[in-house]
């Protein structure tokens, strides 16, 4: 691969997940993390050539990352060394479900600024992936709003804002922000429970339409273990979730973001004009290939997706 065809843009950290140590107590296990690093390697691993736009520390949490990145065939032509410290997030499991806290501040990912990407040039055609804590964090999200603003319209912009209410400091400031994002975007991927804590007793269905008449093509919405459900605006599609046993949901919903974006490679709809000509068949192949992607990293502690770069795709 010389030239990636999608670029992840944002957080790159590691996340400490809960454990149980050799004598019984609590222990937390490091894995490389972040959402956009996720997505970037769930998108190596099923075999898209992928780059992750991201400021990596020289420390041995860094070390811990590039090394998990290249493993997983993910392009570093974009990667902005730093000298500052990794970030962590720490993952509490209970019951298979995780809760996050954050230590980020100065951490090399947070402190990506615009004067990183001067002469910055991505690939032409290539998709633009952004979401997270990435957009929670200054310099951080302002640095990456402005990369959106100027590359919306030019290629495919993808979003999946992940939210992290315990990192959003002023709640009616990020909703501003996300309606932005939203109108520079062309697929939006959210939870219901990104819906529910964003737009407290609204139905996901007329958020869904709110921001299609914002200006996104694609809106797609997970509910966990009660599937999937994605809508263009003129068709929509749901599908169940597959019956997995489950060691925990670390890293599912980038799983999926990162196979919708597969999906939309391997058929050819890697652009706004692709997306806007999916039909119902069509949603409903993405969404099945999505949830089986999402269910199978469920069955691995950590954010592990599937390599699955030999599969057929969509």
């Amino acid at each position: 691969m010389s030239a990636p065809d999608i670029v992840v843009a944002g957080d790159a950290f590691v996340d400490l997940t809960s454990t149980v140590a050799v004598d019984g107590g609590p222990a937390y296990a490091p894995h490389p993390g972040g959402s956009c690093l996720n997505v970037a390697v769930g998108l190596g691993r099923l075999g898209v050539p992928t780059a992750l736009l991201a400021r990596v520390s020289d420390d041995g949490f860094g070390e811990l990352l590039r090394r998990h990145l290249a493993g997983s065939d993910v392009l570093d032509t974009f990667l902005v060394p730093s000298t500052d410290q990794t970030g962590l997030g720490v993952a509490d499991i209970l019951g298979g479900v995780a809760g996050y806290r954050f230590y980020n501040a100065g951490t090399a990912d947070r402190g990506l600024r615009p004067e990183h990407l001067d002469g910055l040039a991505l690939p032409p055609g290539a998709a633009l992936h952004v979401g997270s804590v990435a957009l929670a964090y200054e310099p951080q999200a302002g640095t990456l709003t402005g990369l959106v603003r100027a590359e919306s319209g030019r290629r495919l912009v993808t979003l999946d804002p992940n939210v992290r209410p315990s990192v959003i400091a002023d709640r009616d400031h990020y909703l501003e922000q996300l309606a932005g994002w939203v109108a520079l975007s062309d697929v939006v991927k959210v939870s219901d429970e990104d819906v529910a804590w964003l737009h407290p007793g609204e139905p996901v269905e007329a958020v869904a339409r709110r921001w299609l008449d914002a200006g996104a093509a694609l809106v797609l919405v997970t509910s966990g273990a009660d599937g999937a459900w994605a809508t263009t605006g003129a068709y929509e599609a749901r599908v169940a979730t597959p019956t997995v046993e489950v060691v925990d949901t670390v890293g599912a919903g980038d799983a999926f973001m990162a196979a919708t974006l597969a999906s939309l490679w391997q058929t050819g709809r890697l652009t706004r004009a692709g997306v806007a000509s999916l039909e119902p068949a069509d949603l409903q192949t993405l969404l099945a290939f999505a949830v089986e992607v999402a269910a199978d990293t469920c069955t691995r502690s950590g954010a592990e997706p599937p390599r699955w770069a030999a599969r057929p795709l969509g």
